[in-house]
């Protein structure tokens, strides 16, 4: 175990608590000491949903465990009952009370409830959120799936093709939007939805999976387990593209169309998305070859470099996922990139190799997201941990033809306003837009002969001209513009000193390349004795590098 500031994953608990927190009238109730309740911030705070889990902590504190801490698991689960009247309880234990051994499935059992209760044994040192996720929900399946259900006669009844749609919980990256975008996507082909687990599930409809014709795994890290569980138990096929991404949902109506026995043909040809016109426009043309790293959970990491890849002509020059339990198909797919795959659960290492591989642009969670601001580069979120803001208001999904266009304006606006920036940042000693102009839309002295504002000297606020109060007011000075990488500071007594000249032209170069050029710089003037970095010198380490 280490100590980390940030973690990619929470325990495997938390997982648990995904999946019943997306079903309804499941209640899981977890064995935990008081400091194991913040879990729920999770949802109600970065998910923003309407109502808190529908978990119950027994909450022992340190005072108890001399006690009987078994008596508080059994009436906290006698009260969770009386209380919620749940149509299923789920029981387990927290990291911390994995340690003190009171067995919550022996306890339940002994207690004989009239409702399915489903233990969970989730070794929280050896595994993570993702994979407690996938035992949940495959202990769920396993428990109340209703074998004596198979699919009605679709001749004799005239029925459309029936899916499951296996994987979607709570706190899930654009799980909600996803759901959508599928049904609409199937809709159209002519297929209808059977169940949509775990979010919105109940117990009922879980024991109705086995009527579908057949299983389309949304999210493998958490529905794969069940749909192997499903197509043994069910026999029902299963669907393992992944439809994020152009290429990736044409391959998955065409997967889909093959099993449910329907014409894909009409859909492909409708052409739904605008993102293959648009990374063709010329305005997209400047993007082509931008150097791109990509990092997330593996089904979000390998669908985002095809992505980048072959349908908007970057670079992919870093790959990796969190989650190691996938890490097979992230290390197949790095060899069609020419990368080495990064497989690790260390933010520190994702930064290091953030670093070394000097992108123009990052794709990856929250974390990599704080990294990229701190390299000042463009970043967009593409997989979990994410953070409220990954939680619009607005229909937003990564999956589908639509999410193809909601993927195209996340990756690309970034590098855009890069672009932007940097052009600010070349034309900062222009009088119309250098930070001495002060903001435009104020009101202040004009400049003769520009019609542009002044500022005064010696503090920089402007003198404007306040009517009802008809005085003179400063304001403060905003100024117009700040360098997204700011200016890169002069060297110490050790270092290499750069002239002002040549420190003014560093700053023209765009910031997303900044770094490396400074780099490259002081390593030749290191390597030619140079002391002083001069404005020459700058353009010699240019040619040199650039042979």
């Amino acid at each position: 175990m280490q100590l980390a500031v940030w973690t990619y994953e929470g325990p495997p608990h938390v997982g648990a608590m995904r999946v019943a927190t997306g079903m309804k009238g499941v209640h899981y109730l977890l064995h935990s000491p008081q400091g194991d309740t913040y879990a729920d911030l999770l949802f109600t705070m970065i998910e923003r949903r309407d109502h808190r889990p529908p978990v119950t902590y027994t909450t022992f504190q340190a005072r108890d465990l001399g006690k009987d801490t078994s008596q508080l698991f059994q009436d906290a689960a006698l009260d969770s009952l009386e209380r919620f009247k749940p149509d299923a309880m789920l029981v387990g234990a927290s990291c911390t009370a994995e340690l003190i051994q009171d067995d919550p499935a022996g306890l339940i059992e002994k207690m004989g409830l009239p409702i399915p209760v489903i233990p969970l044994e989730l070794p929280s040192y050896q595994r993570k959120e993702n994979w407690g996720a996938a035992e949940t929900f495959y202990q769920i399946v396993r428990s109340l799936a209703d074998k004596e259900r198979t699919p009605s006669d679709r001749e004799a009844t005239g029925r459309r093709p029936l899916a499951n749609l296996l994987g979607p919980t709570a706190l899930g990256f654009r799980h909600r939007d996803d759901i959508v975008e599928i049904t609409r996507l199937l809709d159209g082909l002519g297929v209808d939805v059977n169940v949509t687990a775990p979010m919105g599930a109940t117990a009922a409809d879980i024991a109705r999976l086995g009527e579908a014709d057949f299983n389309i795994v949304m999210y493998p890290e958490i529905g794969e387990m069940a749909a192997d569980y499903l197509k043994r138990t069910f026999r029902q096929p299963m669907v393992k593209t992944v439809p994020i991404g152009i290429g990736a949902t044409q391959d998955f109506v065409r997967e889909v169309a093959e099993i449910a026995g329907v014409d894909p043909e009409p859909m492909l040809e409708r052409n739904l998305s605008r993102m293959s016109w648009w990374s063709r426009s010329i305005d997209s043309n400047y993007l082509t070859g931008k150097r791109v790293f990509i990092f997330g959970d593996a089904t979000h990491a390998v669908a985002a470099a095809r992505i980048a890849s072959e349908e908007l002509g970057y670079k992919v020059c870093g790959f990796g996922c969190y989650n190691r339990e996938f890490a097979r198909d992230v290390r197949a797919a790095a060899k069609k990139y020419d990368v080495e795959p990064l497989i690790t659960d260390d933010h520190l290492a994702v930064e290091k190799a953030i670093e070394e591989a000097q992108p123009e642009l990052i794709l990856g969670t929250q974390m990599e997201r704080h990294i990229a601001k701190r390299f000042s580069l463009p970043c967009a979120v593409i997989s979990a941990p994410v953070h409220v803001q990954d939680f619009p208001a607005r229909f937003s999904p990564q999956m589908g033809f639509e999410g193809a266009n909601v993927i195209f304006d996340d990756w690309v606006h970034p590098l855009v306003m890069g672009l932007e920036e940097h052009l600010l940042t070349m034309f900062r000693d222009d009088f119309e837009f250098s930070d001495e102009a002060g903001p435009s839309h104020l009101g202040h002295s004009i400049l003769p002969g520009t019609g542009r504002g002044t500022v005064e000297d010696g503090g920089g606020a402007q003198a404007v001209r306040s009517d009802h109060q008809n005085k003179e007011t400063t304001l403060p000075h905003v100024p117009l513009h700040q360098p997204a990488a700011g200016p890169p500071p002069h060297a110490g007594e050790d270092e290499t000193i750069w002239t002002d000249e040549a420190m003014k032209e560093l700053k023209k170069i765009p910031f997303f390349v900044r770094g490396k050029a400074r780099r490259n710089t002081e390593t030749y003037a290191a390597e030619h004795g140079v002391t002083t970095i001069e404005l020459d010198t700058l353009y010699d380490a240019k040619a040199h590098y650039a042979k």
